[in-house]
C-alpha cells in the first residue's frame, strides 16, 4: 500500500486534514452512476453554497442521518414537521431556502428518473457519457463553471430543480466524476 502522506495531490487539497484527504483520495472526481449518490453530492452542494466545502464535509454524516441516507423517494415526502425538525437540528446547516430546495430537487429528481430511468443516464448525456478530462497545471488553471454547467443549469432550472446554478454544478461535475479536474501531478488524474 503506497503511503498516502507521500502522495502528489491537487494543490487545494490541506495535507493537515485527513477527512479532505480521504475525500479527494477516494471520491472527488471519480465517476459516481448510482442515482442515490448523485443525489447526496446535489444534495451537498446545494448546503456548501456561500459556505467552504469543509463545513459540509464535517457535517456529512450529520446530514446522511437527518435526511434519511440522502433517500430521495422518502426525502420527496418531507412535511412541515420534518422541515421544523430539520431547522432545529444543529448538526446541520439549518436554512430553510436550501432544506426546502432539497424536498423540491427530491420530487424533481423522481421525474427526471421516470423520464430516463435513472438521473445518471439524464446527467451523464451532458458530458457524452465520458468524463471530461481537464489539464491542471496549477491553482490558477481551475474555473468555477463552464459552458455545459450553465446549459445543464438551465434546462434543471427549466424541470423546477432550485439552487443549482452554474457553479453549484460545476463543483457536483467535478465532484461525481463528470469532469476529471484533479492536477496533473496529482496521483489521481
Amino acid at each position: 500500500m503506497k503511503n498516502k502522506s507521500k502522495l502528489q495531490r491537487c494543490p487545494w487539497v490541506p495535507l493537515n486534514d485527513d477527512l479532505y484527504i480521504k475525500y479527494h483520495d477516494e471520491e472527488w472526481g471519480r465517476p459516481v452512476f448510482d442515482d442515490r449518490k448523485i443525489f447526496e453530492f446535489l444534495t451537498l452542494e446545494i448546503f456548501q453554497a456561500g459556505l467552504s466545502w469543509k463545513t459540509v464535509l464535517y457535517k456529512r454524516e450529520n446530514f446522511r442521518i437527518a435526511l434519511d441516507d440522502f433517500d430521495f423517494n422518502k426525502i420527496a415526502k418531507y412535511e412541515e414537521d420534518k422541515i421544523n425538525n430539520l431547522m432545529n437540528n444543529k448538526g446541520i446547516i439549518r436554512n430553510k431556502l436550501k432544506i426546502s430546495a432539497t424536498i423540491n430537487n427530491a420530487k424533481r429528481f423522481l421525474e427526471v428518473k421516470k423520464e430516463f430511468k435513472t438521473f445518471s443516464k439524464y446527467m451523464w448525456n451532458w458530458v457524452n457519457n465520458k468524463p471530461v478530462i481537464h489539464k491542471i497545471k496549477k491553482i490558477s488553471d481551475y474555473v468555477t463553471y463552464d459552458k455545459t454547467a450553465i446549459k445543464w443549469s438551465k434546462d434543471l432550472k427549466k424541470r423546477g430543480f432550485k439552487f443549482l446554478g452554474p457553479t453549484v454544478l460545476y463543483a457536483h461535475m467535478q465532484a461525481i466524476g463528470m469532469i476529471n479536474d484533479h492536477s496533473m501531478d496529482c496521483f489521481c488524474k
